[in-house]
């Protein structure tokens, strides 16, 4: 085998093991993340809100609910998603899927200014709530781009 040969094979060979280097750092990368992702499933509190509303006072009732959220996810690590949906047919049955990062973070969630000022602001708004905690059994969704 001449020289020219062996280098080309050598470079060869190089490039493969430079990729599969790659690949099991890329593994490696997606198992540790996905594990903390499970870890933090674990941890969370998830809850869910049904809430009837008083119809002629249902504007006022969402826009007070938004601004809670909106604050709440901005300012407070622990409170990690809200989704908050009203049935078609009667749109003040309002749900609220809630997602905090733990109980510690749901109880330092009630006590904040805004989740107060809320509570006075809809308190003669609301006609029912129901909380009822759920544990997570599965999600899909699409990864982000």
């Amino acid at each position: 085998m001449n020289m020219k040969a062996f280098k080309t094979i050598m470079k060869v060979q190089l490039s493969h093991s430079i990729w599969m280097i790659s690949i099991v750092i890329t593994c490696i990368i997606m198992l540790t993340s996905n594990t903390k992702a499970m870890a933090q499933q674990k941890n969370s509190m998830y809850r869910l809100a049904k809430i009837q509303v008083d119809p002629a006072q249902l504007t006022k009732y969402n826009a007070a609910l938004k601004e809670q959220m909106a604050t709440a996810v901005k300012v407070e690590p622990g409170v990690l998603t809200y989704y908050a949906v009203a049935d078609k047919k009667d749109p003040s049955h309002i749900t609220i899927l809630e997602i905090y990062a733990d109980t510690a973070a749901y109880k330092a969630h009630i006590e904040t200014p805004h989740f107060k000022k809320y509570k006075e602001t809809v308190a003669h708004m609301v006609k029912s709530l129901e909380l009822i905690d759920v544990n997570l059994i599965g999600f899909a969704k699409k990864p982000d781009n």
